[in-house]
This record gives structure tokens, sequence and C-alpha cells, in this order.
């Protein structure tokens, strides 16, 4: 191995710290998605399609402030780098505020229960975004390396499994038996605002242990210490200019909004196909899958990152969709009520090709900014995170928002302990159905991506001609 290739090597400690963001990433953005339909609308009766919409109009709140945040990361300059202290104050405040997000009283009207998860929303968002933008950034600028960016991606993506199986516990903690009412029916809110004030205690101690192991390499070594400050609107208008970020976050965005919009459907097949209605079974068998989720997608990083490593990354990409249209497909099957133990399949094969696309997906990103850095003179993974968010979580809000109408198109009641057979035969066909078509559209926007290894080793050495090495 060459001096310049152990040089460009990010240290373990610092590829762990940054994958520990995972934690305050996917419990400060999703965790809430994960329960909020088992408590306002299974345990407190409030319309699924409020709840849809209350979700639509919040990740637009979160686009919003991303756009913000990432603008402010990329031209903050202090002793501590650009990112790290946006990621301490923003991760402290998510943890304190997660269990908030669930302070509603009982016996309100849907109309008070939508005002006060639109009002929590816009508290909370904004501090999740001081975390979220600085940390996504600082993703891309761990290590110049084209292949190192992958392994920087997998031990992320591999930390991260570790908060993925809290989230697939979630439903079966806030149907404990200590949290039983006085009639001995499981009190799911109690049992929700007790994990997640766990969870939030945790998420506090991670944002401080990231802050402390991890390094800004290129802030460090000058490169974007110097440079000029970015104009507010370039975080959007000329990023988007940029050709490959364009293949690439049309990629993700059919992947993403095709997978948003039926995020519902396979836990409410659990619980009204295959386990008939028991929340307490089908939340076991959610819990049982997150495991088979978990172990699935371990094997998943490793995968990808060696078809990645083989082939590059564009051909892993292919892999990955081709892959996951068949396992949606599959689902199908999978979700059977006389053999359960398929269910561990279903989740265990989208685990496998989700982690694939989302490691994949991280490193070409950290490509894409050196290509930008090539035509614009400016390190600017602030703009690009806040443009990937501001454009994703639109689209990914269009998908949330559509996932309870989708559900109440279906013929879904939540009064019913027993559905009808039309409304379950819709739910599994949608669930197959939708994300299939979503795939093979990003199957085909990915063949348009051009960072091949080759293209990628010549940027790079334009780059550091022109400003030195990082």
């Amino acid at each position: 191995m060459s001096n310049a290739t152990i040089a460009d090597r990010v240290p373990l400690r610092q590829k762990i710290g940054y994958g520990l963001g995972s934690f305050v990433d996917l419990w400060g953005h999703w965790l809430y998605q994960s329960l909020v339909f088992q408590v306002f609308n299974i345990f407190l009766g409030m319309a699924p399609g409020l709840i849809s919409t209350a979700l639509m109009l919040k990740i637009f709140v979160d686009a919003a402030s991303d756009t913000v945040f990432g603008w402010l990361s990329d031209n903050t300059r202090t002793r501590f780098g650009r990112r790290r202290p946006f990621i301490l104050l923003g991760g402290v405040l998510a943890g304190i505020g997660l269990p908030l997000m669930f302070a509603v009283g009982r016996g309100w009207t849907d109309q008070q229960y939508f005002i006060f998860m639109l009002l929590s929303m816009l508290v909370y968002v904004p501090v999740m975004s001081c975390f979220n933008m600085p940390w996504v950034s600082l993703g891309s600028e761990m290590t110049p390396d084209y292949h190192e960016r992958t392994s920087v991606m997998s031990i992320k993506n591999a930390v991260q499994k570790l908060p993925e199986l809290t989230m697939f516990v979630a439903a079966q903690f806030t149907t404990l038996a200590i949290f039983n009412d006085a009639s001995g029916k499981p009190d799911i809110l109690l049992g929700a605002q007790v994990y997640c004030s766990i969870l939030g205690a945790v998420m506090v101690a991670v944002s401080i242990a990231i802050f402390m192991l991890v390094r800004e390499r290129y802030y460090v070594n000058l490169v974007s210490r110097k440079q000029q400050k970015v104009p507010f609107k370039d975080t959007l208008y000329r990023t988007l200019q940029n050709r490959p970020f364009r293949a690439v976050l049309g990629t993700m965005m059919a992947y993403g909004i095709a997978t948003a919009m039926v995020g519902l459907l396979g836990y409410y097949t659990t619980i009204y196909y295959v386990c008939k209605g028991d929340l307490a079974l089908g939340a076991k068998w959610n819990s049982a899958m997150g495991v088979a989720g978990m172990v699935f997608g371990f094997a998943g990083i490793l995968f990808f990152a060696w078809v990645a490593r083989r082939w590059g990354k564009r051909n892993a990409l292919v892999t990955v969709l081709s892959m996951a249209i068949a396992a949606f497909i599959g689902d199908w099957w999978f979700y059977n009520p006389d053999l359960p133990e398929l269910q561990l399949l279903a989740c265990g094969c989208v685990a496998f090709t989700g982690a694939g696309f989302w490691t994949i997906y991280g490193s070409i990103i950290a490509d894409v900014v050196d290509h930008d850095e090539l035509e614009t003179n400016q390190r600017r993974e602030g703009s690009f995170a806040a443009c990937q968010s501001w454009i994703s979580k639109v689209g990914i809000g269009l998908g949330n928002g559509a996932s309870g109408w989708i559900l109440q198109f279906t013929g879904f009641d939540s009064k019913l302990t027993v559905q009808s057979e039309d409304a379950l035969t819709m739910i599994r066909l949608l669930l197959s159905g939708i994300p299939a078509l979503g795939l093979f559209i990003a199957l085909i926007v990915v063949l348009r991506l051009q960072l091949t290894e080759k293209r990628m080793f010549e940027i790079r050495t334009a780059l550091e001609a022109r400003r030195g090495q990082v």
C-alpha cells in the first residue's frame, strides 16, 4: 500500500464516531414516524389521513430548515471546525426534545391532536436540522479516496443497525404489560413517552461522543477554512446545476418516494393479515423482523461494498435496485398467516438491499462534491446536503403524506380488529406494486451516472494539482 493510500485512510475510531450520528439521525427523524400511527391512530383514534398530512407538512418544514443549516455550516469558521459545534448543540437539544413529541392529553379531538403535532414539529424540526445537516456534510469530507469513502459509509451503516433495531422494538415496548391500564389493555401512549425519554438520553450522550471523536479533515488542512463564503442562493440553484448530482438525486428520489408511500403497509400487513388484528403478537413479530433486518442489513453492507470495490459504485447501485425490485415483489408470498416466519425474509431482503443502497449513495455524494469543487473551486458539502435534503424530503413528504390516504383507500378501518378480505388484498398488492415501479424508475435514472473510478481519479489529480492534498 502506498503512503498516499495510507494517508487517505480514516482511523476506525473516527469512522465509528461518525457512525454514532445514526442514533440521533434515525431516532430524531424516524422514531416519531414509526410510532405516530400506533399512538395517534390505533390508541388515540385519530384519523390516519390527518396524521399523514401532518407528517407531510413536517417534511416541508424539515426541508426548509435543512437548507438554512446546510448553508450556515458551510460558512461557519470556529476553532472547533465548521460542523462539530452544530452537531453538539443540535444533538443535545434533539435528545431533550424527543419525548416531548408525545406529550399529549387523552380524549382530545382530532383537530387538537393535529394542532399539537404541527406546533411540536415547528419547534423540533429545526433542532434536528441543526444536527443533521452538518453531520451529513461531514461524511463527504472524511477522506478524498474513492474506495475509502465507501468504507466510511459501510461502518456508518453498520453502526446504524443498532438504532434501527430499537425502532423495530419500539412498538413491542409500548405494549409491555407494565404499561397496561386498569382494564388490562396496553397504554401505548405512556409506553411511547417512556421509550422516547430513554432514547433521548442516549442521543445526548452520543452527540457529545461524536464531538469528541470526529475531526474535520478538509477544515484542519485549510482547504475549506480559507475559501470564500457561499451565497445562500447557491445552496439550491448552483447545486442543482451539477449534472452528476441530478442523476444521483433522481435515483434517490425514485427510491425514497416509492418506499415511503408504502411505509405503513408492511406494519399493517403484519398486524391485520398475518396476526389477525392481535397487536401484541404483531409487535413481537415486528421486533423479530427488526433482528432479521439487522442481520441481513449487515450482510448487505458487506456484499454491496464488495461489489462497489470490484465493479464500481454505479454497477453496485444497479445490482442493489434489481435485487430490491425482486424483494418487494416477493412480499406477496413472504407475508403469509400460515407461515408467519416468512416475514423475517420480507424484512430481511428489504433491509439487505436498503443497506446497500444508502451505503453506495452516501459514498457517491462525496464524489459529486469533488466534481463540484473542480468546477466551482469551493467545498460545499453543506450545500449538497441541504439541497438533497430539501428535494428529497419534499418528495418523501409527498410519499408519507400519501401513505395514510393510501391506507384509507384500501378500505382499512381502525375500529375493526378483523379487516375485510378486500382491504387486506389491496394492502398487499400496493405493498409490492408501488415500490417495484419506483425502483424500476430509479434503475433507469442511475444508468446516467458517469462518475466512474477512472473519472474520479482524474478529478482528484486535477484538484490536488490546483490546491494541494488534504
